[in-house]
């Protein structure tokens, strides 16, 4: 009996599975990518790290680490350091803060460094020259052959780097890399007082030899007693970046799943116009002694089939979209080309799941069945049967929560990502209140004074089989998605564009050796440029917290001092006053050395608790060799997202002017040109200094998000085209209720005209509402997240937002009278003729 009814329906029926196929598709392509990623990254991890063990921190190993280097009987090892300096080119007057390492050996010992041309990568070891990434390449209009000056020394531009190992593409906008030779660094004089320096040494060990275990013997001990060094292993680095990006795959299967809740309320929509199209027939079969039961297994086995249509059909889409899915976040991967296997494993989770997805949300609907009454044969409005309540329904709502919960945490692995179903499902009770309320009000204050038209526009949002609920969900949490992108990447713009407002500094000049100081000032002068601070800085270690030592540390498990307070190196400075960006939460601020000679300091709260200091904590610091005793007399409320010098130690004034130190100044230019004039001046004048220049920052900062928010509009994409599916299923499963409607405003004298206007009003009325609803749900969402989340000012730009409206609601119009075509081709008399 289910294959003879689905006989005359089974193109209404493909409508069912629609809604869902796009769902599963991202599922099964997003599992896909993770499961080819997670191999890559096992297969090619020694390629990612470039060798079977790093050595790295900011300070140069001590001759003891050096020795036990030594003693380790390496087949390769090579060296690097990388510190940051300001980039300068003469072809073009250019100028870039970019990220210097120089190399000593044959490094990497794994995998390449992708260059063009490719023996670049072997050819610029010899001599002075340089290898520059694409990024800055492209930027400055750069060739080999071209020169390029870092620090004291220039470098021919041997080529450019396509990839590194390890390294993601975005990383590229934010501090682009230049390799130069190690041998020709000093040259360079970029090694001075307060340089920001990281040492890296590389090892590649016979195979046969346990790497990890000699690490966790030989080397950990060691390092952790008389070192702030760390080290990575080719296992270490695997778990390192399979955690990273099981994140990433995490967030995307929460995206992918949210087109899946989509067609899922797609199914239940399309499945209860289908039954009440049915009821007729349902009535038919318990007069001729079907029982409920019955009736509603023959649309139950229907529903299965459909199921495992839809998921497999969705599984062999997602098996295509994973091949195309790694171009899209390519920028953010550390695997150059990733693998497109097709995983049976996902396309098996992904046919089940639809299958699950399908039935348990069709049961809604479904279970009416069994109450379908023989008296409907008799009396059309007979509905009696189908409004009662049943307490199955809330069995199914049981099993739907229990599936929602049960696939996120698979997805995820995390109890805490319960937030995002409980959040979808407060975002869906919103939408579904408000379409409800809409249809009360409408309804309550019907404007019967209105045009003809828009009566019956306006009359189609309550009336029976009307489209409004499930519109307003499932557009309206798609705007809602799109719009919080927007929201979202232009609320973070606006946060670093505000500090270049109201004459907040937008430069710092860091790096100054003492020498210096006095020319650089004077140098700002000239450019018309403000000395808005000028920022003495002491580099120095933490020796003690009241009085206990890193080694009495490391043997108290009890304590709870951070043990990478004692490994870092704090940039302290002195003064006697505050800063604007300052504010006391406890204790009392010193400026001066008290007259008994005791050194009150001011910490952060970021770093009291690391410390686990209080007022009257007493501080130990190695200041070059001296040891300095102090005590923390306040604790103050920083705010380090200002462009300007922030410190988690202030010294008061009379301590520290005679140690070796480095300054800073703090300027604010007044567009780019004068900035680019000054860096070149400066980096010419002074090659050891670098610049931090707000203008920079901002475009990279867009460009970090302009790449991220790709990602996250193409994974929104499936919402979209979810929620349009689902708008397409309800507008064709309705399209002979709407045939009938036509008929009888026909016969009372309406021509094809007002009915075409008719339907368009309503659908502009439902997309319009719906996609209004989402941007408001966003912008409710957006507030949210810049109070608790982001801490920072609210404001919206209304502009994008206005673009979603036009094109979701032009979109939903376009749908719906595309499908309304037949509503006005059938002639009265055929309509009138069936329903006799």
């Amino acid at each position: 009996m289910a294959w003879r009814d689905s006989r005359r329906n089974r193109g209404r029926l493909v409508l069912f599975i629609a809604s869902i196929i796009l769902g599963i598709a991202a599922l099964v392509a997003i599992n896909s990518f993770s499961e080819n990623l997670q191999k890559d990254i096992q297969n090619e991890a020694k390629s990612l790290l470039g060798a079977d063990l790093v050595v790295q921190g900011n300070q140069a190993a001590p001759d003891s680490i050096k020795m036990l280097l030594d003693s380790l009987n390496a087949e390769k090892r090579s060296e690097a350091i990388q510190l940051f300096s300001m980039a300068y080119f003469p072809k073009n007057g250019g100028t870039r803060l970019v990220n210097v390492k120089a190399l000593e050996g044959d490094y990497p010992f794994y995998g390449n460094l992708a260059t063009e041309p490719k023996e670049a990568s072997r050819t610029f070891r010899n001599g002075q020259k340089a290898l520059v990434e694409k990024t800055l390449m492209y930027q400055f209009g750069l060739e080999a052959g071209d020169s390029v000056q870092v620090g004291k020394s220039t470098f021919e531009i041997e080529g450019y780097i396509s990839s590194t190992p390890g390294r993601a593409g975005f990383a590229g906008a934010i501090a682009p890399l230049i390799y130069i030779p190690m041998n020709h660094l000093p040259a360079t004089d970029l090694v001075q007082m307060g340089s920001r320096v990281f040492y890296q040494y590389y090892f590649k060990f016979d195979e046969t030899l346990d790497v990890e275990k000699m690490a966790d013997e030989r080397i950990r001990p060691r390092l952790r007693e008389g070192s702030s060094l760390g080290y990575d292993t080719v296992e270490e680095r695997k778990e390192e970046l399979g955690a990273a990006f099981e994140d990433l795959t995490g967030f995307l299967n929460l995206v992918g799943f949210i087109a899946l809740l989509l067609g899922c309320i797609g199914v239940a929509s399309s499945v209860h116009i289908y039954i009440k199209d049915k009821l007729p027939t349902i009535a038919v079969l318990r007069c001729l002694g079907a029982k409920g039961n019955q009736a509603f297994k023959i649309y139950l086995i229907q529903v299965i089939f459909l199921g495992l249509a839809g998921g497999f059909l969705g599984a062999l889409l997602g098996s295509l979209i994973q091949v195309f899915l790694p171009l899209v976040v390519a920028d953010f991967l550390p695997v150059q080309n990733v693998s497109n296997d097709i995983s049976w494993a996902s396309i098996g989770e992904g046919m089940i799941t639809g299958l699950a997805i399908t039935v348990l949300f069709a049961l809604l609907p479904l279970l009416a069945i069994r109450r379908i009454s023989p008296l409907r044969t008799l009396r059309a409005s007979f509905d009696e049967d189908t409004t009662q309540r049943d307490p199955l329904r809330w069995g199914v709502f049981a099993l739907i929560g229990l599936f929602v919960f049960g696939f996120t945490w698979i997805q995820t692995g995390d109890w805490r990502s319960f937030v995002f179903p409980i959040g979808i499902g407060v975002a869906f009770l919103v939408l579904t209140g408000i379409a409800k309320l809409l249809t009360v009000l409408v309804k309550k204050y019907f404007p019967r004074n209105w045009n003809y038209i828009w009566r019956q526009s306006i009359a189609n949002l309550y009336r029976p089989n009307n489209q409004t609920v499930i519109l307003i969900v499932t557009v309206g949490l798609g705007a809602a998605l799109i719009s919080t992108l927007f929201f979202t990447q232009d609320l973070l713009l606006k946060q670093i564009e505000m500090t270049d407002a109201g004459g907040q500094p937008n430069m710092i000049i860091f790096d100054i050796q003492t020498p210096q100081k006095e020319g650089v000032a004077r140098l700002t002068t000239e450019f018309d440029l403000p000395v808005i601070q000028e920022v003495p800085i002491v580099t120095m270690r933490v020796d003690a917290v009241d009085g206990m030592t890193k080694t009495e540390r490391l043997q108290d498990s009890t304590s709870n001092v951070s043990r990478w307070v004692f490994n870092r190196e704090f940039r302290c400075t002195y003064r006697d006053t505050l800063i604007d960006t300052e504010t006391i939460l406890e204790g009392e601020w010193h400026g001066e050395v008290s007259e008994d000679g005791t050194i009150y300091v001011s910490i952060a709260e970021n770093i009291a608790d690391n410390l686990d200091a209080t007022i009257g904590t007493k501080l130990t610091f190695n200041v070059q060799g001296a040891l300095i005793e102090t005590e923390v007399a306040s604790i103050r409320e920083v705010d380090f997202t200002r462009l300007q010098t922030n410190f988690f130690v202030v010294f008061p004034k009379g301590v520290l002017e005679e140690a070796p130190q480095f300054h800073v100044v703090i300027s604010r230019v007044a567009d780019e040109k004068q900035s680019a004039l000054f860096q070149q001046e400066l980096v010419q004048t002074y090659p050891n200094i670098s610049v931090i220049d707000l203008t920079q920052i901002l475009k990279s900062v867009e460009d970090v998000l302009s790449k991220v928010s790709f990602v996250i509009r193409f994974m929104a994409l499936f919402s979209i085209l979810t929620g349009l599916l689902v708008l397409i299923s309800s507008v064709v499963l309705s399209k002979y209720q709407r045939i009938r409607e036509s008929v009888l405003l026909r016969t009372l004298g309406a021509n094809k005209k007002q009915i075409l206007w008719i339907n368009a009003l309503e659908y502009f009325l439902l997309g319009a509402l719906a996609t209004m609803t989402g941007i408001g749900l966003s912008a409710i969402g957006t507030f949210l997240l810049a109070k608790f989340q982001f801490e920072i000012p609210f404001a919206v730009n209304w502009i994008p937002a206005f673009i979603v409206f036009v094109v979701i609601t032009g979109l939903t119009v376009l749908i719906g009278m595309f499908n309304s075509r037949d509503v006005v081709r059938k002639p009265p008399l055929e309509v009138l003729r069936k329903e006799v």
